[in-house]
């Protein structure tokens, strides 16, 4: 018969997930209660201790003898001992310490409880002395308990040694008796060791307190149903008050706030005339500000939605400091808003108050659009197909493709998988989409009224850059009708320049997003651009080259399928040309594009050669970039760009000329390379009238001998002057006539 392996149980992996935690935290347990009985077992040794000390040295009755010991020497013997271990010796001088062990040897009647006694043996004829002592001295009856004394530590004089006592304190024993049960409880309790609870068990003492719980929840609320004023929480009340308080407070202080504001609006002064329209106005930008603060910092606390109604008409006030302060608080509470709440609190009112004004509203108000946190929205339910949900693997296939550990491990980790999808599509983010989403119908509500109504108001700039920012976001049913309204805003002539250009941005943003699908020929707006390109402001305000640079990025790189060569290739000769009138900045960024262009164009690197490709003649004049001729030319204007002053244009200029190379003596470095055009336009601009990079200062040297007189001239020109000067001047008569005759006949 084969004898039976003793193997081992190993525990199960599951089990091992649902026990450590358990473990874990019977162990602490175990160890602060070890702890706190250590602590008690001491405290109850110390007053012990204390107790035996004061026991040996109070009033205590001590027999005279047992007779049934027949050793008296040992059991003074132990006597003497007991009172070494009980009395602090350390405290006692050694005459002291004498003087207590005589006195504790002589015991006599006045110490000793005749109750508590045993009898003397009769034979003893030693004792039968102190015996008629003690019956001659007079009996008293005790009505009340005698006090105890304790004996403290004698005073030596002059005449002796003297006594000192004091009466003992009244202690209760009930207090150590209840401390003594608590130690043994707890010594109990710590030797039972703590059960580990199953899954069960702990799902039935988890419903077990619930149930509890709710018991005394339901007593509570039934008990402040009968009788509110006196059965309620203290805590809640307290709670509640104060709330109140604050809150009444806050709403006092905020009608204050907005009196001081329609005072100054009204221009009411006071009947007593002290206060000025000068302060007035103070107290009233006080109380602005005040209102500002609160908007941005307080937007989840009550009168929220009243402060907004406050500052909304406040952005478009005649005084242009408070404006600004008002639409600055509106543009940092729209920046630091994750959720949308207030946002849309505040779109709402500010779309209201701009229809009834009927748009003639300062354009800041649409500015602070600008400022929204909207990354995305809520889309059709037929995009849902797109992003399917992750598949995980079946049982089979975990069987088939994995080990046990590894299947027990891919277990918990498609659990924490599904655990983070669940807490993706929670009830927050849905609530944040529902909000961006009514937001941005809100904002596209406003654009459209205003585009539709008023073509020719301040505010159609601030219109067309929202729209070009918030364009991939617009629902494609409005593209056909939006493209037309742009188009239809360039071609009238009333835009200026840069709005013209945001026009430019708006369709093609639409175009480069969900506007792929539709079959809509932007050819208008490339022939726009490229016809407009030399209006660019060439001075100090760079007004243009940003949005220009934007423009190009979508037309030209995003589009790169949708672009002819011929097209491409004018729009670069064009750029060459432009970048020899603009500032250093705006050159920069104009060959970054180009750059690029020629990376995402690579047979544009006919422009680097001098010999013409086909037929005809490159036209410059001409605003159409497709039958401009554009591959018969040069890029001649780069070898000017090569000898500018600034060095990075110079830098850039070869660059291109080697055919813009990723590697080798001609590439550019990282720092320039790994920049956008827009970038580097920000980078290098002389905003600050700097220069960037700094202009290295040239070093002195400092010159011994200053030239001076005729050491500045030539050498041989020195020479002919001493000769000449050194001649005989000779005085000829001067006749002139001759000369203006020979010139006449000529």
């Amino acid at each position: 018969m084969k004898a039976r392996r003793n193997k081992k149980q190993i525990p199960s992996f599951r089990k091992l997930l649902k026990t450590s935690k358990v473990k874990l935290e019977n162990k602490l347990k175990n160890k602060q209660f070890k702890q706190q009985s250590t602590l008690k077992k001491y405290r109850k040794e110390q007053r012990k201790l204390r107790q035996a000390v004061k026991d040996a040295v109070s009033k205590k009755p001590i027999p005279l003898e047992d007779p049934r010991e027949k050793q008296p020497g040992k059991r003074i013997e132990t006597e003497e001992e007991e009172e070494e271990e009980a009395l602090p010796l350390d405290m006692m001088d050694e005459d002291d310490l004498q003087l207590m062990r005589d006195l504790g040897q002589r015991a006599s009647f006045l110490t000793r409880d005749l109750s508590s006694s045993e009898p003397v043996h009769v034979k003893k004829r030693k004792h039968e002395r102190i015996i008629e002592k003690y019956e001659k001295i007079p009996r008293t009856l005790q009505t009340a308990p005698e006090k105890e004394l304790i004996h403290l530590l004698p005073i030596k004089d002059k005449s002796g040694i003297i006594p000192q006592t004091r009466e003992k304190p009244v202690t209760d024993n009930n207090q150590d008796e209840e401390d003594e049960e608590e130690m043994e409880l707890e010594e109990e309790i710590i030797e039972d060791p703590i059960r580990e609870l199953t899954l069960e068990e702990h799902l039935i003492e988890r419903r077990k307190k619930l149930q509890e719980k709710k018991m005394h929840i339901a007593a509570l609320a039934s008990a402040i149903l009968s009788d509110p004023e006196s059965n309620i929480r203290k805590e809640t009340q307290k709670l509640r008050e104060f709330e109140e308080g604050l809150v009444s407070q806050y709403k006092f202080y905020l009608e204050n706030l907005e009196q001081m504001i329609k005072d100054w609006k009204q221009r009411k002064l006071k009947k007593s005339n002290v206060v000025s329209l000068k302060a007035y106005k103070g107290l009233a930008e006080v109380a602005v500000k005040s209102l500002c603060e609160l908007l941005v910092a307080l937007s989840h606390f009550n009168f929220h939605n009243n402060i907004i109604v406050l500052i909304v008409p406040l952005m478009n006030d005649v005084s242009k400091s408070i404006s600004e302060m008002c639409c600055e608080a509106v543009k940092k509470l729209f920046k630091q808003d994750k959720l949308g709440q207030a946002s849309l609190g505040v779109i709402k009112v500010i779309s209201g108050f701009v229809k009834g004004r009927n748009y003639e509203v300062r354009p800041e108000m649409l500015k602070t659009f600008l400022c929204l946190r909207i990354k995305e929205v809520e889309v059709k339910k037929d995009t849902e197909d797109i992003n399917k949900p992750k598949k995980f693997m079946t049982f089979k296939e975990k069987r088939k493709t994995l080990s046990r550990m590894q299947r027990k491990w891919k277990k918990a980790e498609e659990k924490l998988e599904r655990e983070l999808l669940e807490a993706e599509a929670s009830e927050s983010t849905e609530k944040k989409l529902k909000l961006h989403t009514e937001t941005l119908n809100i904002v596209f509500v406003t654009y459209f009224r205003i585009l539709k109504k008023a073509q020719r108001s301040p505010l159609l700039p601030a219109v067309l850059e929202g729209l070009a920012k918030f364009a991939h976001l617009i629902n494609v049913e409005f593209f056909d009708d939006l493209l037309v309204v742009l188009h239809t805003l360039i071609e009238s002539g009333d835009l200026s320049y840069q709005e013209s250009l945001h026009c430019v941005q708006t369709a093609f943003h639409i175009l480069s997003g969900q506007g792929d699908v539709l079959n809509i020929d932007p050819m208008k707006f490339y022939t726009h651009l490229y016809k407009t390109l030399f209006k660019l402001h060439a001075g100090a305000t760079n007004e243009g080259v940003e949005i220009v640079l934007q423009c190009l990025d979508v037309m030209l790189t995003k589009r790169r399928k949708q672009v002819s060569q011929q097209r491409a290739l004018a729009f670069i000769k064009r750029l060459c040309t432009l970048a020899l009138h603009v500032l250093p900045n705006s050159s920069i960024g104009i060959l970054a594009t180009n750059r690029i262009l020629m990376h995402t164009f690579p047979k544009t690197d006919l422009l680097l050669d001098n010999e013409s490709q086909g037929s005809g003649v490159f036209l410059p004049e001409l605003d159409e970039p497709e039958y401009c001729n554009a591959q018969n030319t040069a890029l001649w204007e780069l070898h000017a760009l090569r000898r500018h002053y600034h060095p990075i244009v110079q830098r850039f200029a070869a660059h291109l000329i080697a055919g813009a190379p990723s590697e080798g003596s001609e590439a550019l470095k990282p720092e320039l390379s790994r920049r956008s055009a827009t970038e580097l336009f920000e980078t290098y601009s002389m905003a600050a009238m700097t220069f960037n990079p700094p202009v290295q200062s040239s070093s002195s040297k400092r010159k011994d001998e200053v030239l001076q007189g005729d050491a500045f001239l030539n050498e041989d020109l020195n020479q002919l002057i001493k000769r000449h000067c050194s001649e005989v001047a000779t005085h000829l008569p001067l006749d002139f006539s001759r000369y203006s005759t020979t010139s006449l006949r000529r």
